[in-house]
């Protein structure tokens, strides 16, 4: 009786060249969706802009503009930067166009993953995050219709203002709370937790309201300093042993 092997065998040149046509394809798709959504985001203030006659001129725009680049221009690169590693690069499309990627889209291929027991970075991990975000985004939808579309100002006149005010300032931080001890659980890094848990609370607690009253962008700008911090720190204390092969099946771009 032969003894059969106890992890999934190496996957062969078919299902490595339909991994990466599936890159491939994505990357394409995602390219033109993300071009399309932008037009039309962009769609309606042209219309209003061109067509109407708010008295909005090109020098306002330019203005508001540049107010927000300045405050959260940082995010637009390090953002993609941090959830990259998660998502992997047909996800990183989804989340974009979709949206609220902290608060849903993350959280949602973090546990995927975790169920699956797929890290992070490999081609099973990332097929999770785009499985996950579909599941996300048809949820969110489908509760939209239900819960706003329908039942919407009922079920708001049904419930004391004070419960609105509770749930509106803690249901964030209860999903955040939860994806956190999920993705510690999940990728059992104590020495990056460790430093990232410190850093994070260094700046929420200390430089943000040390410094933000002497510059108030900086109040938008923890998280990018969190996360650049601590991909660095994290970097130059990292364990110096080699790092273990990848597991049999787990396919890195």
């Amino acid at each position: 009786m032969s003894t059969a092997a106890t992890t999934t065998a190496a996957p062969g040149p078919a299902h490595q060249a339909a991994l990466d046509g599936f890159v491939r394809s994505t990357s394409r798709t995602g390219t033109w969706t993300m071009l399309v959504g932008l037009l039309l985001s962009l769609a309606g203030p042209a219309w209003l802009y061109f067509f109407t006659d708010l008295g909005v001129t090109g020098q306002q725009i330019l203005t508001a503009w540049l107010l927000v680049a300045t405050t959260f221009g940082v995010l637009w690169i390090v953002e993609p930067i941090a959830y990259f590693p998660v998502l992997g690069s047909s996800a990183m499309y989804q989340a974009f166009l979709i949206g609220n990627i902290s608060s849903k889209l993350l959280p949602a291929a973090v546990v995927a993953q975790d169920a699956v027991k797929a890290k992070p970075g490999t081609a099973r991990g990332d097929i999770a995050a785009v499985m996950a975000i579909c599941g996300a985004a048809i949820v969110h939808l489908t509760s939209l219709f239900v819960f706003v579309g329908l039942l919407g100002t009922w079920l708001v006149s049904l419930l004391p203002a004070d419960v609105m005010l509770v749930v509106s300032t803690y249901i964030l931080p209860a999903v955040l709370g939860a994806v956190l001890v999920q993705a510690i659980w999940s990728y059992k890094a104590p020495r990056t937790t460790i430093v990232a848990l410190v850093i994070g609370a260094a700046v929420a607690f200390l430089l943000v309201p040390a410094l933000a009253p002497l510059w108030k962008p900086l109040a938008f700008l923890g998280t990018p300093i969190t996360v650049i911090l601590t991909v660095v720190i994290a970097y130059l204390v990292r364990s110096r042993s080699v790092a273990a092969e990848p597991e049999t099946g787990e396919l890195h771009y």
